[in-house]
């Protein structure tokens, strides 16, 4: 039996970014954006561009996704303006995207009071708003706000709302659940006589989890009959969050009655959740959500007594679904086949071919369990994991062996009488047996260190040229004088290749300098460069 096609729309990088502590700089934008095109979503939200100098820097330069339509959120005209002279929709044209999503008031009750307009003038501005994005060739869709609020008030000017979108060229119609109030069994009654009302109109679900039912909500919605199901990565959104897509997608493709009727862009990659869930995390610095479903450190954790027993004899015991039909992995203590069967996924996925028997497979395990005790995470770190895996085979040369290196932070008054804080750093590093000696200045300590590694590597310097540091975390894992720091750093080449390391000590500064090491090491490896 063919199943029905449905569409996911991601907004974590607008929706998700009123998240209080969250703040995404373009890179970590453009990074989220190629994560979820790569993982299947159809629609990406990037922001709301003219609103703030970010999203207008992000929509300025189209991401090149190759699956997901980018889009670009706005509202509808001003009132008194036509839709050609509205800054807003403006805009939405001049920016990369190819699709609109552009919210629109429904209920009665926030038109008379927040906007203070007639109710038809409500109506004209959607109307025109939607018609005026179609006309460029552009797929144009409505944030239907507050709508079940308004249905419930008044549902004839709700549906009027609707239809002037759908009769504008909207390609969909989106229902929201501003509040996050609607129980999902009203949501459920509610889209079933609105589609009933509208049948030839596409209409999406926006829920908010204001009473921890946006994931119920926007399936409730899916049976009620809408194909488009909003939401961000982990949850994430103002006041208790929207609808978390980790969620619903696994729900979709992994429990019926959705499996076996619904299809989506995922197909395949399902097993790339987790990692696309944790990259976010790491993105904003802070530790996943360990008992989020799916995809948390603990979604499939098990400690001790009958539930290890059980699940040693049979998974399905205490599990709904196998962890690696989403990319996770079983965490039990007993289990030794279960660390290895990970590791050698891991090594598969990175292109490393090995016999499951091999010896070197128990001691890399051992390894990767002690350095994750010491603060060590390869989730985010993939160039780490792969130089971890492949020292352990004996397939990465020692390309340079630093004897030592130190690094001096200094503030003092310039020639012009003003305060400046100078790093230097001092790297003693030999390469083949010829000793160097690099002295190097930065903006920071790190940039510093960089700066002075890079300097001279004898014949390794080619290799690096267009190598640069783009993103640079710090997380304290344990606290006090004596804290452990665990340092993520995100690195890119003139080819806008990608690959990130990590570095543990108590020493932040150490750190630091273990996972600048290991991206050149990485960089070197990956491009061929030749042994001592």
């Amino acid at each position: 039996m063919s199943r029905e096609r449905l569409y996911l729309f991601d907004t974590t990088l607008r929706d998700g970014a009123q998240t209080q502590g969250v703040d995404f700089s373009v890179e970590d934008k453009r990074t989220m954006a190629e994560a979820l095109d790569d993982l299947g979503i159809d629609y990406v939200e990037g922001g709301w561009p003219g609103a703030n100098p970010t999203d207008t820097a992000f929509f300025a330069v189209d991401p090149k996704l190759s699956h997901a339509r980018f889009t670009a959120f706005g509202m509808t005209k001003k009132s008194g303006r036509s839709a050609d002279n509205d800054p807003g929709l403006a805009a939405l044209l001049n920016s990369k995207s190819s699709a609109f999503c552009i919210v629109g008031k429904s209920y009665d009750y926030q038109v008379k009071v927040a906007l203070e307009i007639p109710l038809a003038e409500n109506v004209a501005n959607i109307s025109e708003s939607i018609a005026a994005l179609v006309a460029k060739k552009r797929e144009a869709m409505l944030d239907a706000e507050h709508f079940f609020d308004g249905y419930k008030a008044n549902p004839s000017y709700a549906l009027e709302c609707l239809k002037a979108a759908a009769e504008a060229g909207a390609a969909w119609v989106v229902l929201c659940d501003t509040n996050g109030g609607t129980m999902p069994e009203e949501v459920y009654r509610i889209v079933s006589e609105v589609k009933a009302k509208l049948p030839h109109v596409n209409f999406g679900i926006h829920a908010h989890n204001d009473t921890e039912q946006a994931v119920a909500v926007s399936l409730a919605a899916l049976r009620g009959g809408v194909r488009q199901i909003q939401g961000t990565l982990n949850g994430l959104g103002e006041r208790c969050g929207n609808a978390n897509l980790c969620s619903i997608i696994a729900n979709l493709m992994l429990k019926e009655p959705y499996a076996s009727q619904f299809e989506t862009g995922i197909g395949d990659k399902l097993p790339k959740l987790t990692s696309t869930s944790r990259l976010l995390d790491e993105i904003l610095n802070r530790a996943p959500h360990k008992h989020a479903p799916y995809v948390g450190p603990s979604a499939f954790a098990h400690k001790g007594g009958l539930h290890v027993s059980a699940v040693a004899k049979d998974p399905r015991t205490y599990e709904h679904v196998p962890p690696e039909s989403v990319g996770n992995r079983r965490h039990v203590l007993v289990s030794d086949q279960a660390g290895r069967s990970n590791i050698l996924s891991r090594l598969a996925e990175v292109g490393i071919e090995v016999e499951p028997t091999d010896k070197r497979i128990a001691r890399l395990l051992e390894d990767v369990k002690q350095r994750e005790f010491l603060g060590y995470a390869y989730d985010g770190a993939e160039a780490s994991f792969e130089l971890l895996a492949r020292r352990a085979l004996g397939q990465v040369p020692e390309y340079f062996r630093v004897d030592s290196f130190r690094v001096m932070v200094e503030r003092r008054h310039n020639a012009l009488g003003s305060e400046v804080t100078i790093s230097e750093a001092v790297v003693k590093v030999n390469v083949a047996g010829v000793d160097y000696h690099n002295v190097g200045t930065g903006n920071g300590p790190v940039n510093a260190l960089d700066q002075a590694l890079r300097k001279d590597l004898g014949r390794y310097s080619k290799f690096l040229e267009g190598l640069r540091l783009v993103d640079y975390k710090v997380r304290i894992l344990t606290g006090g004088t004596e804290a452990v720091t665990r340092v993520m750093i995100e690195s890119a080449d003139d080819q806008e290749r990608r690959w990130s390391t990590v570095g543990v000590s108590a020493n932040i500064v150490d750190a630091s300098f273990e996972a600048l090491s290991d991206s050149i090491c990485y960089m070197l490896y990956r491009d061929g460069a030749p042994s001592s």
